[in-house]
């Protein structure tokens, strides 16, 4: 054949370039439809499993009655469900197996703190593939069996065989009604029966202290910076609770986090310690937090939260608020923590209970209350063997000057707001309220 032979005429081209054209339209087309099915079949399950778990999110600030029952109230609390969830890394890199987190991600290997790893993930001789895929076996395996828990977690006897005094039994039947109605709470109001969400954020608020085998979840405004003092103490960091500064208690980092564990490490000591928990009535809460954190010069809330609330919420703000955040009104804290669309994400001194410490999930072993806090406090130490001279400490923390908010201090603040913002307030706790048995607030 000729070399001008082989030469396509542009009308050859033309037709060449219009098939291919249309082929590959037509394989564009058909790769879109197939997508579209998928996607679609994945939205209808995610769609069954929130019908299922019968809970949705809620927009606060949506008009709702002055007056609710609870049935009503239960349609607008806000349920988070935990998902659990392995990535693979799509760089390939050396560690694949990731457990994602609203943190940045770990990487499943031996920590610190880590216990027994090594056996875990299993010691193999060979090439480094080997050596790779024998170790993501094992920690997949530790990943599944810890996936694999009866969820909630069962709850174990409280163990009285150190408590000689019967000046403890009225406050022995108080806790075990509070558990009791806690796990008849969740079974009617939870919605929740396996994990669905991130494993190391779920633990993240439970601190450990190995020496007594206990797990304590911090609530914030609740007590905890003293219980963080008596776990300084259980712990040999200390000699007495009165001696250790508020800086030392919450910047020291001398406690360990559940989340600072391997899995094994988590799952060996939710299902073996005693898991504890101090909560408090959710609107008292809400205002001793409010107090401490902008009625005093604050270097973090002021102009971290401050500034965006006053921006937000405050019509004509002055240019020295607007610059320090300084003097933030109840009022327009409430429209922000109401606020579906905050300008500054939550805090942990005023997040729900069922967000920090998970109680329809992890089920706690005692439950204590603020407003019993010394006496409850007090018998859980003998519960857990400490020594006979360790008394829980009845100091406050900071602002010592300041009157203890209490039911008639929280009064005079809910005079600022409407019957509605108050209602508002009691739905976004309204979970909390049901689950600890407090009563209605003064509406």
């Amino acid at each position: 054949m000729q070399p001008s032979e082989m030469v396509m005429n542009p009308k050859q081209v033309f037709l060449s370039v219009l098939i291919f054209g249309v082929a590959g339209l037509l394989l564009f087309m058909y790769l879109q439809v197939w997508i579209e099915e998928q996607h679609t079949g994945r939205v209808e399950k995610k769609r069954e499993q929130k019908a299922t778990s019968g809970w949705e999110p809620v927009n606060y600030l949506q008009p709702i009655p002055r007056i609710m029952t609870r049935e009503q109230i239960r349609g607008h609390i806000t349920n988070q469900n935990l998902k659990f969830h392995i990535t693979e890394d799509p760089k390939g890199k050396k560690e694949n197996l990731l457990l994602n987190s609203e943190r940045p991600m770990r990487v499943l290997t031996k920590t610190s703190h880590s216990q027994g790893e090594d056996r875990v993930l299993g010691k193999t001789t060979g090439p480094p593939t080997i050596k790779l895929i024998a170790k993501h076996q094992g920690t997949r395996t530790v990943f599944n069996k810890f996936s694999e828990m009866k969820w909630p977690l069962d709850i174990h006897p409280l163990n009285k065989s150190l408590i000689k005094d019967n000046k403890w039994k009225e406050t022995d039947v108080a806790q075990e009604k509070r558990r009791s109605f806690l796990q008849e709470s969740c079974k009617k109001y939870g919605g929740v029966s396996r994990p669905q969400s991130h494993l190391f954020h779920m633990v993240s608020r439970i601190y450990v202290e190995d020496k007594h085998k206990i797990l304590y979840c911090e609530v914030p405004k609740a007590g905890c910076s003293n219980w963080k003092r008596i776990l300084m103490v259980l712990s040999g960091l200390a000699s007495s609770a009165y001696n250790i500064s508020h800086d030392a208690v919450h910047y020291g980092k001398h406690l360990k986090k559940l989340d600072s564990f391997d899995l094994k490490g988590i799952y060996t000591r939710l299902n073996t310690y005693t898991k504890a928990v101090f909560v408090r009535d959710p609107m008292e809460r809400l205002v001793s937090a409010f107090r401490d954190k902008f009625e005093h010069p604050n270097s973090y809330y002021h102009p971290v939260f401050g500034k965006a609330i006053i921006k937000k919420y405050r019509p004509n703000a002055c240019e020295e608020a607007l610059n320090n955040g300084s003097g933030v009104k109840f009022k327009e804290f409430v429209h922000y923590l109401l606020d579906s669309h905050r300008p500054v994400g939550m805090d942990i001194h005023w997040e729900k209970v069922s967000k920090l410490c998970y109680p329809c999930l992890i089920n706690y072993d005692f439950v204590g209350k603020f407003e019993t806090l010394e006496e409850d406090a007090n018998y859980f130490l003998q519960l857990i063997g400490a020594p006979k001279e360790l008394k829980f400490p009845n100091f406050k923390d900071r602002h010592s000057s300041d009157e203890r908010t209490n039911a008639q201090v929280v009064r005079q603040y809910l005079k600022d707001l409407t019957r509605t913002e108050r209602q508002l307030i009691y739905d976004f706790y309204d979970l909390d309220y049901l689950m600890f048995n407090y009563t209605t607030p003064f509406l």
